[in-house]
C-alpha cells in the first residue's frame, strides 16, 4: 500500500472543487437540451447501422481497406542528446502478406540542412521537426500503399488536418492521388481535441455559460451506440483545409471518436461512418480493430531501438551522445 501524503490528498480535493465550480453550468445542462442544441447548431444526429456481409464482400472486390499508422520511439537524454526513430506502416485487409514499412530518424546532433546550427535551435523547432518526420512517413506509406495495392478506401490513424499542417507537399500529393483514382481517404480520431460545440454554447448569450468545454467532454455519454453527427461546414474548423468531419459513437464505451474525410468525397461520409462502425468491436473502446492491429505492428519497442543502436553505432558515440546517466545505471 502507498502512504498517502495528506497535503497531496488535500490538493486533489481542492482540484476537484475547482473543476466542479468552473464547469458547474455546463455540467448541469440537460442531456436532451445539449442534443437539441447540437442538432440545431452543429449537425443532425443520425443513427447508422453496420455494413452487411454483401456490402463488405463488395469492398474486397473493389480493393479492400488500407490502414495506415505510424510510431516513434527515442533513446537518450535531454536535448540535444537523443535519437528518435520513426516507422510507418500501411497494411491492406486483402493483401495482408504485403505490408509496406518506411522508417526515418532524427537527432538534433545531425541536420540534413547544413546551415542549421543545433546551438541556435529551439525546443519549439525541435518539436516541429519531430512532428513533421512522423506525419511525413505516414503519408509516404499511404502513398505507396495507394499506388501498389489500389484499395477502395484508406483509413489513417488520426486527424487528416495533421498532415495538411505538418507535411503539406506530401499530403497534397496523397490527396490528389486518391481523388484521381477515386480512393476514399479518411482519418479516424481516437482522442478528439476540438471545441466546436463548447464554443457555440459559449457564444449563446441566453445561456449562463462562462467556460468552453472540449467536444470530447460534452459528447461523453451523450450519443447512443451507432449515432453520428456530420458537422456542418459553416461551423467546422477544418473546412478551410478542405476537410469534412463528423463525431460518432462506435461502441458501448461512452466516449466519442471523430472522423475526417476529403471535402470532395463528402458524399461518402455516412458510408465511411458505417465502415468504421462495422470494423469497431461493440464491446471495445470505439476504435476500428484494423487500426488497432496496425498500431500494434508498427510500434518500435524500447528493446528494438536499443538493440539497433548498440549493434550499429560505435560504442564511444553511443555512450557519449545517446546514453543518459540514468540509463548507464542499468547497463
Amino acid at each position: 500500500m502507498y502512504n498517502i501524503n495528506e497535503e497531496l490528498k488535500d490538493k486533489i480535493v481542492y482540484l476537484n472543487q475547482i473543476l466542479l465550480d468552473k464547469y458547474k453550468e455546463l455540467l448541469s445542462l440537460d442531456k436532451k437540451f445539449i442534443r437539441n442544441f447540437i442538432e440545431e447548431n452543429v449537425g443532425p444526429i443520425k443513427k447508422i447501422v453496420k455494413l452487411t456481409a454483401d456490402e463488405l464482400a463488395c469492398y474486397s472486390e473493389k480493393g479492400g481497406i488500407l490502414g495506415v499508422d505510424g510510431s516513434n520511439n527515442r533513446m537518450g537524454g535531454a536535448y540535444p542528446h537523443f535519437v528518435e526513430v520513426y516507422q510507418g506502416l500501411a497494411k491492406s485487409t486483402i493483401y495482408r502478406d504485403k505490408p509496406i514499412y518506411k522508417t526515418d530518424f532524427y537527432t538534433p546532433l545531425y541536420s540534413e540542412k547544413e546551415e542549421n546550427n543545433i546551438l541556435e535551435n529551439t525546443m519549439e523547432r525541435d518539436q516541429s521537426i519531430r512532428s513533421q518526420k512522423l506525419s511525413t512517413i505516414e503519408v509516404e506509406v499511404a502513398l505507396e500503399g495507394v499506388r501498389e495495392l489500389k484499395p477502395y478506401a484508406v483509413i489513417m490513424d488520426g486527424s487528416l488536418i495533421r498532415y495538411y499542417i505538418e507535411s503539406f507537399d506530401k499530403w497534397m500529393e496523397l490527396r490528389k492521388e486518391c481523388e484521381e483514382k477515386n480512393i476514399i481517404l479518411i482519418g479516424v480520431i481516437k482522442d478528439i481535441k476540438t471545441s466546436i460545440i463548447g464554443d457555440l454554447l459559449l457564444k449563446d448569450k441566453s445561456l449562463p455559460i462562462k467556460e468552453s468545454l472540449h467536444d470530447r467532454e460534452l459528447l461523453y455519454g451523450l450519443l447512443e451506440y451507432g449515432e453520428m453527427v456530420p458537422i456542418q461546414s459553416e461551423v467546422a474548423k477544418k473546412a478551410e483545409e478542405g476537410l469534412s468531419s463528423l463525431f460518432m459513437r462506435g461502441s458501448d464505451a461512452p466516449n466519442v471518436i471523430g472522423m475526417d474525410i476529403l471535402d470532395s468525397q463528402r458524399d461518402y461520409l455516412e458510408e465511411m461512418a458505417r465502415l468504421v462502425l462495422t470494423l469497431t468491436p461493440k464491446d471495445g473502446r470505439g476504435v476500428p480493430l484494423w487500426i488497432d492491429i496496425i498500431d500494434r505492428e508498427v510500434r518500435i519497442p524500447d528493446e528494438m531501438i536499443r538493440g539497433l543502436l548498440e549493434s550499429y553505432l560505435d560504442r564511444e558515440i553511443l555512450e557519449k551522445f545517446f546514453i543518459s546517466e540514468r540509463d548507464k545505471r542499468t547497463l
